[in-house]
């Protein structure tokens, strides 16, 4: 794992129990926040897995 799936993973974490706080207690901005923050994260996490499948490709290139 590289830090960008790290922090996307915790970013999106923090954005699910924002937005299920704002669904607690009816507020939909906060709901709106966390929905965004949740988005966020899981791109950041995505950018971390393309970021692993590239050094794979990296240093699998570089062996032969």
């Amino acid at each position: 794992m590289n830090k960008d799936q790290i922090k996307g993973a915790a970013k999106e974490m923090s954005g699910k129990l924002q937005k299920k706080g704002g669904e607690v207690f009816g507020n939909s901005s906060q709901q709106a926040k966390g929905a965004i923050k949740e988005a966020e994260g899981r791109a950041q996490k995505h950018i971390g897995d393309i970021k692993d499948v590239a050094q794979d490709v990296a240093k699998s290139v570089h062996k032969r």
